[in-house]
C-alpha cells in the first residue's frame, strides 16, 4: 500500500524543541509577529514538571522582563546572594552579594518552562505542537530548509517549509545530529566523574547553597522550595542509582557537609534519583545553513557551575532578535553574527566549569598533588579580596562580554 503523501505547510520559521531557549526563541518572534511554530517530542505536562535546575542570573532576568516573559519569575523567584563551602570539617561563607551588590535568582526550570508556554500559546495565541514523532530536518543548505514530523494521532507525516530552523531540542535532539559529519567542529571533554542527583521531600537544612569538598567526593546542598531540596554526590561515571538506598546517602550527605557548629541535616524520602555524567561540549559554529543552534543543542556546561539554562537564555535573546530583525527589517547582521557572540559567553562559561571542578573533585581524585592545589584555591577565596571578587564576577556571570 503506498503511503499517504505528506501535507505540506508554509511558515517563516520552525523551532524545535519546548525548553527555555525554544519557547523563549518563539515568544520573541511571535511579539514580532513573526510567523512561527514550535515543535516539541514530549507531552505539555511533561515539559512543565521536568525536573531541571533553577538557578538564573540577573542579566538573564533582565533579558526576560524586557521582553515581557518575567511575570511569574518575578512574584515567585527567591533571591540568593551567598553560599558555604564546607571542608576541613569547617564552614566559610562566601557573601557575593555584600561584595557585588547583585544576587541569583531561584526559579525552577519547570516554572519558568511553564510560564513561557503559557505566554506562547495561551496569552500570544501560539503553534505549538506537542508529543510529535519522528521528526526530521531536510535542505537545509537551501533557501527553503523544512522540518517534518508525525502526527501521533493520525500516523501521517506533515511537513513544514520555512525559512529558518532553531534547533532548540537539546543534548539528544535531532537538530544537531542533523549536520553531517566534518561540518561542524565539536569540542568536548569528559571530567571522568559522575553526580548522583537526588530530590529530597526535605526542607533546605541551610539558608544557603552548601558545596562540600571531602576526600571521599563532591556534595551539595541547594533549595528547591519550602519542602524540598537537590542534593548532589559525586559517585562513579555511569554509576548505578540501585547502588545508592536511602540509608547510604544520607550518611554520605552527613559525612560530606558535616561541619563544627552546624546542625544536622533534615533528612527525607528520596523521590528522584539519577546520575549525571559530567561532561561538557560545544558545537562550533553553531549555524549549518539555515539550521540555528541554541542551547544544550549547541553545547551542554556539566551543571558544576549552574550555567546551563543561562546559556540556554543568551542564545535565545541574540537569536530570536536576530530572526525578527532580518525578517521584519531585512537586517541579517544578527544573524551573521549569532555564533560568535553566543561562543564568547559559551566559552567563558566552560572555563569556569573546569576551574571549579578542580576545586569540587580534586580532594577525591586520589592525586595528593591535585587534592593539595585544590585546597589552596578554596584558601585563596577567603584571605584574598582580589581573587574572591574575580571568583563572584565568574560566578555571577557578570563579566563584560570581550
Amino acid at each position: 500500500m503506498t503511503p499517504p503523501t505528506p501535507s505540506e505547510e508554509r511558515r517563516t520559521v520552525v523551532v524545535v524543541g519546548a525548553g527555555p531557549a525554544g519557547l523563549t526563541v518563539a515568544n520573541i518572534l511571535r511579539a514580532a509577529s513573526v510567523d512561527c511554530v514550535v515543535l516539541e517530542t514530549e507531552s505539555r505536562q511533561f515539559i512543565e514538571t521536568r525536573p531541571r535546575a533553577g538557578v538564573i542570573e540577573e542579566w538573564a532576568v533582565r533579558g526576560l522582563r524586557q521582553r515581557g516573559l518575567a511575570d511569574g519569575l518575578s512574584a515567585g523567584a527567591q533571591t540568593h546572594d551567598e553560599f558555604e563551602f564546607r571542608f576541613g570539617g569547617e564552614c566559610f561563607r562566601f557573601d557575593y552579594g555584600e561584595m557585588t551588590g547583585r544576587h541569583h535568582y531561584v526559579y525552577p526550570q519547570p516554572l519558568l518552562v511553564t510560564d513561557l508556554v503559557r505566554e506562547y500559546a495561551d496569552v500570544r495565541g501560539g503553534d505549538i505542537r506537542f508529543a510529535v514523532r519522528d521528526v526530521r530536518t531536510h535542505d537545509l543548505e537551501t533557501d527553503r530548509p523544512a522540518v517534518s514530523y508525525v502526527d501521533p494521532a493520525t500516523g501521517r507525516r506533515h511537513v513544514l517549509r520555512c525559512e529558518f530552523v532553531a534547533g532548540c531540542d537539546g543534548a539528544r535532539g535531532v537538530t544537531r545530529d542533523s549536520i553531517p559529519d566534518g561540518r561542524v567542529r565539536i569540542a568536548r571533554h569528559d571530567y571522568g566523574i559522575g553526580w548522583l542527583a537526588l530530590l529530597a521531600e526535605a526542607p533546605p537544612s541551610s539558608d544557603c547553597v552548601l558545596f562540600g569538598v571531602h576526600p571521599d567526593g563532591f556534595a551539595g546542598h541547594m533549595a528547591r522550595g519550602p519542602e524540598v531540596t537537590r542534593y548532589y554526590l559525586q559517585c562513579p561515571p555511569g554509576d548505578d542509582p540501585e547502588n545508592w538506598p536511602h540509608e547510604r546517602v544520607w550518611t554520605e550527605l552527613r559525612e560530606r557537609l558535616g561541619a563544627a557548629g552546624t546542625p544536622p541535616l533534615r533528612e527525607g524520602r528520596l523521590i528522584e534519583k539519577r546520575v549525571l555524567d559530567m561532561h561538557n561540549y560545544v558545537v562550533e559554529p553553531m549555524v549549518f545553513g539555515r539550521l540555528f543552534l541554541a542551547g544544550d543543542a549547541g553545547h551542554l556546561t556539566a551543571p558544576i557551575a549552574a550555567k546551563g539554562m543561562n546559556l540556554a537564555l543568551h542564545d535565545a535573546f541574540l537569536l530570536g532578535d536576530a530572526i525578527a530583525a532580518r525578517v521584519t527589517e531585512d537586517d541579517d547582521s544578527g544573524l551573521r553574527g549569532y555564533s560568535h557572540a553566543s561562543l564568547r559567553r559559551v566559552w567563558d562559561y566552560q572555563e569556569f566549569s573546569e576551574f571549579l571542578s578542580g576545586i569540587y573533585h580534586g580532594t577525591a581524585s586520589g592525586d595528593p598533588f591535585l587534592a593539595g592545589t585544590s585546597l589552596a584555591r578554596l584558601r585563596r577565596l577567603f584571605t584574598s579580596p582580589a581573587a574572591a571578587a574575580a571568583f563572584a564576577e565568574q560566578y555571577l556571570g557578570s563579566a563584560a562580554a570581550f
